[in-house]
């Protein structure tokens, strides 16, 4: 019998990804399996939004699909690769082509309905507004 080192970290990993797979959300190999690429993001928040910039550079804007189900916003699309030209000889190439994927779980106090996205000059700009503070109140009970 041979003894193997219990990785709990690992363990925990892998109850998260059959969990996220069963809601259907990829996680982990699951998600590169989805993607050849994925684009750089930004994320910051103020007191009203979140704001999620993301670089998808030579992507059309019909070829971006933004969505967001579940508390989870998922950027989605294609950077569709040069038609080969036969009096171009490449040394080097290095930017990615093909699908790409990116999810976020975003926290309970968003305004999922006003949800506002731009794009522009390959910057994908996407504002979630907040939801109002829920001022909690106090409410006196009478015991009989």
């Amino acid at each position: 019998m041979s003894l193997v080192k219990w990785e709990a970290v690992r363990e925990i990993e892998d109850m998260f990804d059959r969990y996220a797979r069963n809601l259907g959300f990829p996680r982990g190999q699951d998600l590169a399996l989805q993607a050849d690429w994925a684009p750089r993001v930004d994320i910051s928040e103020s007191d009203t939004e979140f704001v999620i910039k993301a670089e998808i550079p030579e992507v059309q804007k019909e070829d971006v699909k933004v969505t967001l189900e579940r508390g989870v916003l998922t950027i989605k699309g294609e950077r569709k690769h040069e038609s080969e030209q036969k009096d171009k000889k490449f040394h080097r190439i290095e930017r990615s082509y093909g699908s790409f994927l990116r999810s976020f779980t975003l926290p309970d106090n968003i305004d999922e309905h006003n949800v506002q996205a731009n794009f522009k000059d390959g910057m994908l700009n996407l504002q979630i507004p907040k939801l109002g503070e829920k001022k909690s109140r106090q409410i006196e009970v009478t015991v009989k």
